[in-house]
């Protein structure tokens, strides 16, 4: 098989003619994603584990999503508490509307361990995924509450 890009020819009997065409590669492009484990979640990080953190550049397909993510890591959903993407809120225990979220090279995914505290205060009017801003809204309490089930 000839080389991804490479023109080549090709002869068409019905039209006793000779037209070229360009040969495009069938894969799909990778994309990188900066992903940050703190607290117990550094685990997950495998080497790049640093007690307190990890931070590993993970290679997936384009169009992966926050769920292929946590697949790759083999972390499960429920371990993760405050969850950012590029420092937009994305996640929290018990709200976790990220995990269908398209993944783009060079984004940034900070997920932080259930027992990081974010004071509530400090959630209305924070920068939020598009999904995220959207469940916030939908919820009862618009993600205000301070307690949250185990």
């Amino acid at each position: 098989m000839p080389a991804p890009g490479l023109r080549i020819g090709v002869w068409n009997l019905a039209m006793k003619s000779v037209s070229f065409r360009r040969l495009e590669e069938d894969r799909v492009s990778d994309i990188t994603i900066d992903t940050w484990l703190y607290g117990e979640l550094a685990r997950y990080g495998g080497q790049a584990d640093k007690g307190s953190y990890a931070n590993l550049q993970v290679r997936l397909q384009a169009g992966r999503t926050v769920n292929d993510l946590l697949a790759y890591l083999n972390m499960p959903t429920e371990a993760r508490g405050i969850t950012f993407i590029n420092g937009q809120l994305s996640a929290m225990s018990g709200l976790q509307p990220d995990l269908w979220h398209a993944l783009r090279d060079g984004d940034r995914v900070a997920f932080f361990h259930l027992q990081a505290m974010w004071p509530f205060q400090y959630r209305l009017g924070a920068a939020a995924i598009p999904e995220m801003a959207d469940a916030m809204r939908a919820s009862r309490d618009h993600g205000l509450h301070h307690t949250y089930k185990a």
